[in-house]
């Protein structure tokens, strides 16, 4: 999958998107041709950075009515609630969401994956491995054999969700987190920056600490 690409969000990780796309053109030349970034509310810092990469600012989310059809969007923002509402708007104006993935990211001999992953780089995906569509695999992200992350998973950086595991639905993984052989997290869950999940969640619990238990009214439960 190749060709003119929108990044939506001109934030951090949309612009390791663009990284990464770049990655991608060094190994395989005229791969892709960003045409610019769509945000609704870019903060003059980012505006900024995104100048200094020399990719243009096209607008707000409108503006994606306004792209060529044949374009293809991907969607640069971690939080997985927004990436609902953008893919929302992605499928309702009839565009495809790109697969961006940094060449120096490994994948198992078997592995299925929906539209709209983004997977950077040192990203390791073990054997039998069904990723859902909008994943985000931050750099250094690592998947166990046999498990199974449902749609808009964040994978934030140096996390590890082990074998057998099963991810739902726009759960968040914090950086340097761990989801131990054969567990479950339920949908919506936020998993803390370096936390241990060894048990099982409720949907929207907020993990913290090792081992990760619920935080309930600032306190763990």
């Amino acid at each position: 999958m190749t060709g003119d690409l929108v990044v939506v969000g001109a934030g951090g990780f949309g612009r390791e998107v663009i990284d990464v796309v770049r990655a991608i053109n060094a190994v395989r030349s005229g791969s892709w041709n960003v045409i610019g970034v769509v945000d609704d509310s870019p903060s003059e810092l980012n505006l900024s950075r995104l100048s200094q990469l020399g990719v243009a600012y096209l607008g707000s989310r409108a503006a994606l009515a306004d792209v060529p059809p044949d374009t293809l969007v991907s969607i640069g923002i971690g939080a997985p609630s927004a990436r609902i509402s953008i893919a929302d708007d992605i499928e309702r104006l009839g565009l495809r969401s790109a697969q961006i993935v940094h060449p120096a990211a490994v994948f198992g001999s078997t592995f299925s994956t929906g539209e709209g992953l983004v997977a950077c780089a040192g990203v390791s995906v073990g054997t039998n491995v069904t990723l859902g569509r909008h994943v985000h695999l931050n750099p250094h992200a690592v998947i166990g054999h046999d498990s199974v992350l449902d749609d808009f998973v964040s994978v934030n950086p140096n996390a590890t969700v082990s074998g057998d595991c099963r991810i739902g639905t726009a759960v968040l993984i914090g950086a340097s987190a761990v989801v131990l052989e054969g567990r479950e997290v339920s949908d919506d869950v936020v998993v803390g920056a370096a936390a241990c999940v060894v048990g099982p969640s409720k949907p929207g619990d907020v993990l913290v600490g090792v081992p990760a238990r619920p935080l309930r009214n600032g306190v763990t439960g």
